[in-house]
């Protein structure tokens, strides 16, 4: 991962790598290596995870077709 700096502005490059790790997920990687996860906790954890990606693409594909009220764009 690279992060350009321009002018000598380094809180700008430092915000900008910030967000990057974010995006990649690297900070909640982290926060989930701090301490050991007995695998029974991961699987239930993971399942959780996938239960919410299924939810929210449902939500999605429902305010997509209509059938759900979803964000109303900006008039």
């Amino acid at each position: 991962m690279q992060v350009l700096v321009r002018d000598n502005n380094v809180d700008q490059a430092l915000r900008v790598l910030k967000k990057k790790l974010q995006r990649e997920g690297v900070f909640r990687e982290m926060k989930t290596r701090r301490a050991y996860e007995k695998p029974s906790e991961k699987r239930a954890r993971e399942k959780g995870e996938a239960v919410r990606r299924a939810r929210k693409a449902a939500r999605k594909l429902a305010q997509r077709e209509g059938l759900a009220p979803g964000a109303r764009a900006k008039r």
